[in-house]
């Protein structure tokens, strides 16, 4: 389930709330007003991990427009939710946010959307760090200098590009071992912690690209890169054991992350480069 699948979600459930009666009769100034209600309404990650895999404001914009308490309004909306396909669990925090936690298959859809859109990218061989360093500082406002050229971890640059070399480097590994790429290969649920930030923050993706701020994408960026080599290590089977279904999943997390930062890069000006 994508965000965007999601939200269109959310604001169904809203909007049969309000018009089947369960938020109790509604003034017709209130039902005026649900009508600029949605893009109010938003869907994003929750703010603190451990809070499910979205948090939406749904309620206390809906509590608004009807007058009703938004505690109350959350309930309504927790349950009604719950209930859809692809939703394994939704909770109701502070004033009345909605913390969601969609179903593994939900996450595998995802982990499988975003990997499918692989190729599609422009990827090099190698960088082209004259260009990519002039088009990295024009984004992020830094300094065009020598800092940006250094491969280490605490240039932004080179960890975003080593890190798209390194889901490359995964998908042929696992080509050498005879296995590919699967999302949710064996009912995989991508629920460890790492894994699910990871896809969280591949989830926003096209949110952040669609503002239009190179900045916060390359900021983004960074984010997806470290992501990825926090599970990068897992991705393949150690030694000479043979790859599993947990494997194959792993994989096609790893191959999503790439297809992000490529577009990301390219997005920039940027090389996404196979090899560093």
């Amino acid at each position: 389930m994508t965000p965007a699948q999601l939200s269109r979600t959310v604001l169904r459930t809203v909007r049969r709330a309000a018009g089947d009666g369960a938020l109790g009769e509604l003034s017709p100034g209130a039902l005026e007003a649900l009508d600029g209600l949605p893009e109010r309404i938003t869907v994003g990650r929750p703010p603190r991990p451990g809070c499910g895999d979205y948090a939406t404001n749904a309620a206390l914009r809906l509590a608004a427009v009807t007058g009703r308490p938004a505690r109350g309004v959350a309930e309504v909306l927790r349950e009604r939710l719950a209930r859809e396909e692809g939703i394994a669990e939704v909770a109701v925090a502070g004033p009345g946010f909605l913390n969601i936690t969609v179903a593994g298959g939900a996450r595998a859809e995802l982990v499988g959307a975003l990997a499918a859109g692989d190729g599609e990218s422009p990827v090099a061989e190698r960088t082209d760090p004259a260009r990519d360093v002039r088009s990295w500082a024009a984004a992020t406002d830094e300094e065009p200098g020598p800092g940006l050229l250094e491969q280490r971890e605490s240039n932004p640059l080179f960890l975003v590009q080593y890190a798209h070399a390194r889901s490359r480097a995964l998908l042929r590994g696992a080509r050498a071992l005879g296995f590919a790429p699967e999302a949710g290969a064996g009912g995989y649920a991508y629920d460890a912690p790492r894994e699910a930030d990871l896809l969280g923050a591949l989830a926003e993706y096209e949110r952040i690209a669609a503002l239009g701020d190179p900045g916060r994408l390359a900021r983004h960026l960074g984010t997806v890169a470290d992501g990825l080599l926090g599970i990068h290590g897992s991705v393949l089977p150690a030694g000479e054991r043979k790859p599993l279904a947990a494997h194959r999943a792993r994989l096609a997390l790893a191959q999503a992350a790439g297809t992000v930062l490529a577009g990301g890069l390219s997005r920039l000006g940027v090389t996404a480069p196979v090899h560093l």
